[in-house]
């Protein structure tokens, strides 16, 4: 009868057992933060991009004498227009909070934009 002997690589494969799954447990709290942060920045840049425009529309319709709080609609909840006048334009500054699975994260985008005022009507 041969006695079985195990062979040094084996041993050594044998001692390194479970280490995928604590290197992938140290790793996945990482790659779940950068996710999370690629997934703000799209987010933050699409409000960014609703504000603006927001801000050209608001412009537009108070420069016409309409209500320029209707541009608001496709930004979301939490955001402002403010108007005013810079000699033959109408100006139009919103702003909105950033939010994130639905809680603001303190961060504010903001757009200004101007249009001719109608001195006609």
């Amino acid at each position: 009868m041969r006695a079985r002997v195990r062979r040094p690589r084996l041993r050594r494969l044998a001692a390194e057992r479970g280490s995928v799954a604590v290197e992938f447990a140290v790793a996945l709290p990482a790659v779940v933060l950068v996710l999370g942060l690629a997934i703000g920045a799209v987010v933050a840049a699409g409000v960014q991009v609703r504000v603006d425009d927001a801000a050209g529309e608001a412009a537009r319709l108070s420069a016409r004498g309409d209500d320029p709080g209707a541009a608001l609609g496709g930004v979301g909840g939490g955001a402002a227009v403010e108007v005013w006048d810079a000699g033959e334009l109408r100006c139009a500054r919103v702003t909105a909070p950033v939010r994130l699975l639905g809680v603001a994260v303190g961060a504010t985008a903001a757009g200004t934009s101007c249009a001719l005022r109608d001195v006609d009507g």
